[in-house]
């Protein structure tokens, strides 16, 4: 039987998120407890130096789960896909 509790979830990294992680996209199981993106974000810090750099200030990393941008408060239940990267500027 499955184990419920954990969850499947591509990870995608873009701009320099994905230089210090050192890939652009993963496909990992995220543990139990963790349902939003913030919560994404602390089980990475915890992965290596490299992932503890690119999300040393999560304020700013912007995400978007399953291609649309939220907040880092969102939920991710029923997602397949959150993507992270810099904020975006333009002119």
């Amino acid at each position: 039987m499955p184990d419920v509790s954990s969850k499947q979830m591509k990870l995608l990294y873009f701009a320099w998120v994905r230089e210090r992680v050192g890939c652009g996209a993963e496909d990992v199981e995220l543990p139990e407890g963790v349902a939003t993106v913030s919560d994404v974000v602390g089980w990475l810090k915890g992965r290596g130096p490299g992932f503890a750099e690119a999300f040393a200030r999560p304020e700013l990393v912007r995400a978007a789960v399953d291609k649309v941008h939220v907040k880092p408060a969102a939920s991710i239940d029923g997602a397949r896909e959150i993507a992270f990267f810099p904020p975006v500027t333009g002119g």
